[in-house]
């Protein structure tokens, strides 16, 4: 038999790197699939093997599978939702097609449309936010005010809170209604888009492998109108009744949406009628929430993921010590990056983990509302919340840049 290898379908600036580091303690050699090779860093700085090939296509995928397979012996296929919600269904008609143990594909696909998903778990009884899928203007206007303002708007398709707004009167309703129907949106979907109740409350990140929880992040969200995570805390501060209700409520999503194989991840909102779920994506959070799993309970999601889509034995034993926290850092404006500083002085706090930026100096800055503003973080970890706490505002208070405005850049 040939080398073992591990297809992956595009990439991901911070989980791509992780699951190529993983592969190879593994023993397995790692292929990236993907339409441009060139926008992941990481493959040519890592050397890794990477072919050009519409990841669209699955007729195209399938050939180059089986061309590949005249040299290596593939045990495994996986990818990277990231912008694009659609490779997770890919990967598992992969899987099906070449006898490898992979997500069912129907099942992804159903979660991947945010209605659907809606849908499914309405009709088995899973609290979530009301709401209406609308194809015109009017509609929209018409079911905000059913629902009753504010109302959060997003396309049924995509992630990362891409296109996602909170509308708190007529007008904002109008120009965001616009800006998705009017096609100016990436992911925006021919069925429409979607107008839902805000629920507000805790917001609460739950990571899964098949199924079983693995842990409960705490997120801290910016100021409305968008959806930005700013801090995520693993494991969160709750009752043993709290844990067990959000536990249960999360089992019932993968019964409703026909997961439980693979990695999910839910989002739910703990409100006054309970836990609200507010999505279920089905896929490994990104980066870098695996590094926050592995310092809080010692489970290597990453790792555990590879063995999963190639037949490993796994091991999800738990051992949660640590208190482990990111903050991530945001601009306040647009423009370019004069300066960035500091990065040295905050990783050399004790409890610091790591501090990683995603941009460099001169990289223009075009805010877009969505995860894509993050331009790096700052990981903390200690034995308690309030010290882990402490040392995550210490570090971030070390780090600095500086941006030039330029206000027609985000145009």
């Amino acid at each position: 038999m040939g080398i073992k290898a591990l297809i992956l379908i595009e990439g991901n600036r911070g989980n791509g790197p992780l699951h190529i580091q993983a592969a190879k303690r593994l023993g397995l050699h790692t292929i990236t699939l993907a339409v441009d090779p060139a926008r992941y860093e990481y493959l040519a700085a890592e050397s890794i093997e990477a072919i050009r090939v519409d990841t669209g296509n699955i007729d195209a995928l399938i050939r180059e599978c089986y061309r590949l397979r005249i040299t290596y012996d593939i045990i495994g296929i996986t990818g990277f939702a990231g912008d694009d919600v659609s490779v997770s269904a890919t990967v598992g008609k992969l899987c099906r097609h070449f006898g490898l143990p992979g997500p069912n594909p129907g099942s992804i696909e159903r979660c991947c449309d945010k209605f659907a998903q809606r849908q499914l778990l309405a009709e088995a009884g899973v609290s979530v936010p009301a709401f209406h899928l609308a194809a015109k203007a009017k509609e929209v206007e018409s079911f905000a005010m059913d629902i009753g303002m504010p109302v959060v708007v997003k396309p049924t398709l995509g992630s990362g809170s891409i296109g996602v707004r909170l509308c708190s009167n007529v007008d904002e309703l109008s120009a965001h209604t616009a800006s998705l129907l009017g096609g100016k949106h990436i992911w925006r979907s021919l069925r429409g888009i979607l107008i839902e109740e805000f629920v507000q409350g805790p917001h609460y990140s739950i990571d899964m492998i098949g199924k079983e929880v693995i842990g409960i992040a705490a997120l801290d969200f910016g100021r409305p109108p968008h959806f930005i995570c700013r801090e995520c805390t693993y494991p969160a501060v709750l009752t043993g009744d709290e844990r067990n209700s959000i536990s249960d409520v999360s089992l019932s999503c993968l019964r409703a949406l026909g997961l439980g194989w693979g990695p999910a991840n839910i989002q739910l909102r703990w409100t006054k009628r309970g836990p609200v779920v507010i999505g279920v994506s089905p896929h490994l959070p990104g980066s870098p929430a695996p590094e926050l799993v592995q310092l809080a309970y010692g489970v290597d999601l990453i790792t555990e993921h590879i063995k999963l889509v190639t037949g490993a034995q796994r091991s999800l034993r738990r051992s949660p010590t640590n208190i482990a926290a990111a903050r991530f850092l945001i601009p306040d404006r647009d423009g370019s990056v004069n300066w960035i500083e500091g990065d040295s002085r905050a990783a050399a706090v004790s409890g610091v983990a790591e501090v990683e930026w995603y941009i460099d100096p001169k990289t223009p800055i075009a805010r877009k509302g969505d995860y894509r503003d993050r331009i790096g973080h700052v990981i903390a970890v200690s034995t308690g919340h309030a010290q882990t706490r402490t040392i995550l505002q210490r570090a971030a208070d070390l780090i600095d840049w500086s941006i030039t405005p330029s206000p027609n850049l985000g145009e």
